[in-house]
């Protein structure tokens, strides 16, 4: 086996050797076991599945939340003669098609899919009969509710991953702290020894932070981009607003300065990211939006101009530099007044009590124990004010508890646009089959062009199931005998449990939303804890994703400018709130009864942090929505509970 690595690794990828690392995760995976892989970015995480993807039966799916890494990698596995797809939005009909195609006639190695995917009932059945030698779960952090990064469509993960018959499974990520680690293997029930983490440090990259004030950033990233050869560099900053304006400061400076961030049309976006490969001297100023699936070898800085959020997005970020072992800079610029925008991301996502009784109440009263129900995520979020990602958030709390039992989730409202006459269809097709099509046909609500299914209504005017309809259509779709178009997507529950009391357990996934909360401060203060530090910073962040360096690295802030050079960030400024403004909040909350007895939902409109009864009402586009989005959240929660209080 270990010739055919070398030989594939060779052939097909145009290596000598393998990286520290790869050859123990590979080997763990060809010798039928379920692996982790934790390196840091750049470190070669892809080339763990991809080489084996091509000496094991059956196809390798890779999931992955990241589009863009998904196209580039494919880009580059079809340069090499290797054959790979992806399953995403941007596929046309034939695209997709031919996809499939491949994955049934078992002619596919590598497939990549988003893990929201797996949502897709039409895909779930497609997957049924297909060989899945190995099931690759890549930014695998995502997983652990106490990570960085947590996205509730990756505890499902494994569930799939066994229903699907997956022979081994593979977890990669470049951030994962030792408990983080732990929390994967256990989910995906990883044995620790075959859990391989490489080394963080990485001598090319000089860590550099300074603190500044507002007034002083443009100059000092200015100074500093000009002190530097000419050489590629990502900018990176929180608000698009933002990388729009320092871009247009930078290029009026003379540099080769363009923004990217998600507000910008895709095609531009992706003219710029095309732009930034190809240069050698480029300056992309982006939101975290960019950077994703970015291989680019000779970045030779990465600023941060803006605070990042947590040590783990900004190792993911400075890790691309220096790709190609060249000395690069990763340059902080850290301000207090980059904290409320931060902390307002935080506090915008945490639902206040009310409406987590609401949810409650409504998802309980949709059945008796043992009975399904299916929902609309966007309503229940409306409906709520909650927001989208945390309301799946509490729905995967409800399924872990024992509350709920998610089924498979599906499309409400089917359409097809026949590409033959429907006789002309029916001809291909004899007995049963022929007949069943004509009444399937009979079922449809005709347009002008396309024809819309009620699949519900049909399975039972038919005596069938939906499975049955569904593997028709897209049937036919393959032949290319009809188009056929999805939308509207529902989630099933079935209740297993019931509160005692809707009100003590809306406290307790309150405060659990709570503790989430604080540790993703707690995040934000690690942060400032790296800018001040009086020790080497490089060997500070290495022991965070548990590697411990004994000697100083030599080359960050503290060893370079020493101890007496290192200052901590100044306090942020709070000025005090003026009575007529106070007034104006008072008058509003008079006209307006959704703000009467929420303190939170008015906080989040004088801090400008948007949510669905906010937008329902309009109250984004009032003039007090962000007015004092410079001051501290929490202290402008403390002032308004206790205005609701007194009113």
């Amino acid at each position: 086996m270990a010739e055919s690595i070398q030989h594939h690794l060779q052939q097909h990828f145009g290596f000598d050797e393998l990286r520290p690392g790869q050859q123990q995760v590979i080997q763990h995976l060809l010798d039928g076991n379920s692996a982790a892989a934790v390196f840091p970015t750049g470190g070669g995480k892809s080339l763990c599945y991809q080489l084996p993807a091509l000496l094991l039966p059956g196809v390798t799916l890779v999931v992955s939340p990241l589009i863009a890494l998904m196209k580039d990698q494919i880009d580059a596995l079809a340069a090499r003669g290797i054959n790979a797809r992806r399953l995403d939005s941007t596929l046309s009909t034939d695209e997709y098609r031919e996809v499939m195609t491949q994955l049934r006639e078992n002619r596919l190695p590598l497939l990549y899919v988003a893990p929201e995917r797996f949502n897709n009932e039409r895909f779930r059945e497609s997957l049924r009969n297909v060989q899945i030698s190995l099931f690759a779960v890549d930014e695998a952090h995502c997983i652990s509710e106490w990570g960085h990064n947590f996205r509730p469509d990756y505890l499902k993960l494994a569930g799939f991953a066994r229903e699907f018959g997956a022979q081994r499974l593979l977890a990669l990520t470049a951030t994962a702290t030792p408990p983080v680690l732990d929390d994967i293997c256990r989910q995906f029930d990883i044995s620790a020894d075959c859990a391989v983490r490489t080394g963080f440090y990485r001598p090319n990259l000089t860590i550099d932070t300074r603190t500044v004030t507002v007034d002083q950033r443009d100059q000092v990233l200015l100074d500093s981009i000009q002190q530097q050869p000419p050489g590629s560099a990502i900018i990176y900053v929180t608000l698009q607003k933002t990388a729009e304006q320092v871009a247009q400061q930078l290029a009026e400076a003379g540099l080769p300065a363009r923004a990217y961030h998600a507000g910008l049309k895709p095609e531009l976006r992706n003219e710029v990211q095309e732009w930034f490969m190809a240069a050698d001297y480029a300056i992309v100023v982006a939101t975290i939006a960019f950077g994703m699936g970015v291989d680019k070898a000779n970045i030779r800085a990465v600023y941060h101009y803006n605070l990042p959020k947590s040590l783990e997005n900004y190792s993911q970020e400075i890790g691309r530099a220096g790709r190609d072992g060249q000395p690069s800079l990763c340059q902080m610029l850290a301000c207090a007044d980059d904290l409320n925008v931060l902390e307002n991301f935080i506090y915008g996502d945490t639902p206040d009590k009310q409406s987590i009784v609401s949810l409650l109440e409504g998802l309980f009263a949709m059945g008796n124990v043992g009975e399904e129900f299916d929902v609309s995520l966007y309503t229940l979020s409306a409906e709520n004010d909650i927001r989208a990602l945390v309301m799946r958030t509490l729905l995967t709390y409800l399924e872990l508890d024992g509350y709920l039992q998610g089924g498979t989730p599906f499309y409400a409202d089917y359409s097809f646009k026949p590409l033959q006459s429907s006789s002309q269809i029916l001809s291909c097709f004899e007995g049963e089959r022929k007949n069943f099509l004509g009444k399937l046909f009979a079922q449809v609500s005709k347009g002008r062009t396309w024809f819309k299914l009620d699949l519900a209504m049909a399975a039972s005017n038919l005596g069938s199931n939906r499975e049955r309809i569904i593997s028709a259509l897209d049937w036919l779709a393959e032949q290319q005998l009809l188009e056929v178009k999805v939308a509207g997507i529902r989630h099933r529950y079935q209740i297993l449990r019931k509160p005692d009391a809707s009100e003590s357990l809306a406290t307790e996934l309150y405060q659990r939303m709570i503790k989430r909360e604080q540790a993703e401060i707690n995040r934000l203060q690690q942060v400032l804890d790296l800018v001040s530090l009086d020790n080497c910073q490089t060997n500070a962040l290495a022991a965070h994703f548990g590697e411990q360096r004994s000697q100083p690295c030599g080359h960050c802030s503290w060893c370079n400018r020493g101890a007496r050079q290192i200052s901590k960030i100044s306090p942020r400024q709070t000025p005090d709130i003026g009575d007529d403004l106070w007034q104006q909040v008072k008058d509003l909350v008079n006209k307006e009864t959704i703000l009467h007895s929420n303190p939170r939902l008015l906080a989040r409109l004088l801090c400008g942090v948007s949510s669905p009864r906010l937008s329902r009402s309009k109250l984004t586009s009032h003039s007090l929505f962000g007015r004092l989005e410079h001051i501290p959240f929490t202290q402008i929660l403390t002032r308004t509970e206790k205005l609701l209080n007194n009113m």
